[in-house]
C-alpha cells in the first residue's frame, strides 16, 4: 500500500513524496526516524491521469538514461551521492520520478545500499543494472560503473531508434494504403456497383472481384472482425508456449533483411552486455545467465544459456559460442582473443561496435530496399482499383460507339 506524505525537515523545508507502507502509523515512525516531522499522510490514490493514460507518468528509458548520465557526472565531480541524489531530485520534472528518487534516498539515508535501494523498483532498474551497481559498490568504482552504463543504455537507445526509424516508413506506407482501401470499399465500389447493375452490362473479373469484396466488408464486418480477434486470441495462446515461441522466433530469424537486422541487433546487445559485466567483476556464468534474460529471442536465450552450462563444466568461453551457429565466427574469434589475452570484456565491447555497425548498414539496406517495393506493390494495388473501375465503364462507351 502507498502513502502519500507531506513533511518538515530540521531546517523547516517542506518535503512530500510517497513510501510503501502496511498503515500510516508506519510512515509516521519512519519519517521521525529520519528527523522529518510529519504533516499530513494520506493514502494514495489513482485518481489523475495517469490511471487512464499511464504513459504519461511512465518512467522511460530516457528517464533512466538522463539519471544514470547525471549521477555519473556528478559522482566523477566529486559529489557524494547523496547530494547527487537530491540535486538530482530538484532537477527532475516528471512526477514518477521525482517520487522514485525520493524514495532511494529515504532508504539511502535509512542505511540501505544504493543498489537495494534501486532493487526495490525493478520496472526501472533492470536486473543487470542492479547487479553492476552492486558489484560496483563492492569494488568502489560507482562512477566509472555508472558511466559505463550511462553509455550502454545511449548506444541500447540509439539502435531501437534507428530500427524503429527504419520501420517508420513502411509502416506509415501500409497503414495509409489500408485505410485507402477500406474507404473505397465502404463507401466508393457500393455506389458504383450500384451504377454498374442499372447499366446491365457485362464485368470483367477484376471488377467482380472489387465488388464481392466490398460486399464482403460491408455485410460480414462482423464476422471479420470476429475472425481477426479470434485468430490472435490462438495466436497469442500459442505464442506463449514453450514451441510455439521456438517457431515464431526462428521465423523471426530467417525472414529476409529483418532476420539479419534482428539477429545483429540481439548480437550487439549480447556482446555489450556480456562485456559490461565481465568488465564489472561479474562471474563468467552469472554474466551469462542474466544476459540471456535480455535477449528477447528464445533461440539466442537457449544457446545463450546452453554457453553458460559449458562454461560451468570449464569449457572455455570462444569453445562455447562456437558450438552454436547463431553466433558468428567473429564473435567466437573476439571471445577467444579476449580470453587469451585476459582482456575478455575489451574484446566483447569491439565485437558490439562492430555488430552496431552492422545494424546501421543493414537499417540503411532495409529503407533503401523497402522504399521500391512499397512503391511497386502500391502503384499495382492502385492500377488494380484504377482498371477494374475503369473498364466497365470504357466496354460501355464502346459499345454505344
Amino acid at each position: 500500500m502507498k502513502f502519500r506524505y507531506k513533511a518538515v525537515t530540521k531546517e523547516g523545508k517542506l518535503v512530500q513524496g510517497i513510501i510503501e507502507a502496511k498503515e500510516a502509523s508506519e510512515v509516521a515512525v519512519y519519517l521521525r526516524n529520519h528527523e522529518f516531522l510529519p504533516i499530513v499522510i494520506t493514502k494514495k490514490e489513482e485518481r489523475d491521469f495517469s490511471k487512464f493514460l499511464p504513459f504519461l507518468s511512465k518512467f522511460r528509458s530516457s528517464d533512466l538514461i538522463f539519471f544514470t548520465r547525471q549521477l555519473a557526472s556528478m559522482l566523477v565531480a566529486g559529489i557524494t551521492l547523496m547530494d547527487a541524489l537530491r540535486i538530482l531530485q530538484e532537477q527532475t520534472q516528471k512526477q514518477a520520478m521525482h517520487e522514485i528518487i525520493h524514495s532511494i534516498i529515504l532508504d539511502v539515508e535509512g542505511g540501505k545500499s544504493f543498489s537495494a535501494a534501486i532493487g526495490k523498483y525493478p520496472d526501472v532498474f533492470f536486473s543487470i543494472y542492479v547487479s553492476l551497481i552492486k558489484s560496483a559498490e563492492s569494488a568502489g568504482l560507482l562512477d566509472k560503473t555508472l558511466l559505463r552504463l550511462a553509455e550502454n543504455l545511449e548506444k541500447e537507445q540509439k539502435i531501437k531508434s534507428t530500427v524503429k526509424s527504419a520501420l517508420l516508413y513502411p509502416a506509415i506506407v501500409i497503414i495509409g494504403m489500408g485505410i485507402v482501401v477500406i474507404i473505397m470499399m465502404l463507401f466508393v465500389i457500393p455506389q458504383l456497383s450500384t451504377v454498374y447493375e442499372s447499366l446491365q452490362i457485362q464485368l470483367p473479373l477484376s471488377t467482380r472481384i472489387i465488388i464481392n469484396m466490398s460486399n464482403l466488408f460491408i455485410h460480414y464486418w462482423v464476422f471479420l472482425i470476429g475472425s481477426m480477434g479470434i485468430f490472435l486470441f490462438l495466436f497469442h495462446r500459442w505464442h506463449k508456449t514453450e514451441s510455439g515461441k521456438l517457431i515464431f522466433d526462428d521465423f523471426l530469424l530467417h525472414l529476409p533483411v529483418f532476420g539479419k537486422l534482428i539477429r545483429q541487433t540481439i548480437l550487439a546487445e549480447f556482446a555489450r552486455t556480456f562485456g559490461l559485466l565481465v568488465g564489472a567483476g561479474t562471474l563468467i556464468v552469472e554474466a551469462l545467465n542474466q544476459t540471456s534474460d535480455i535477449a528477447g529471442n528464445t533461440i539466442y536465450k537457449n544457446a545463450i544459456v546452453g554457453v553458460a552450462q559449458q562454461v560451468e563444466k570449464g569449457i572455455a568461453v570462444g569453445d562455447s559460442l562456437s558450438g552454436y551457429s547463431v553466433f558468428p565466427p567473429i564473435l567466437v574469434q573476439m571471445a577467444k582473443i579476449g580470453e587469451q589475452t585476459g582482456k575478455l570484456d575489451e574484446s566483447l565491447l569491439r565485437a558490439s561496435e562492430y555488430f552496431e555497425r552492422e545494424v546501421e548498414q543493414a537499417t540503411k539496406t532495409l529503407t533503401t530496399a523497402m522504399e521500391p517495393i512499397i512503391m511497386v506493390v502500391l502503384g499495382m494495388g492502385v492500377a488494380f482499383l484504377i482498371i477494374s473501375i475503369i473498364t466497365p465503364i470504357y466496354s460501355l462507351t464502346s459499345s454505344i460507339k
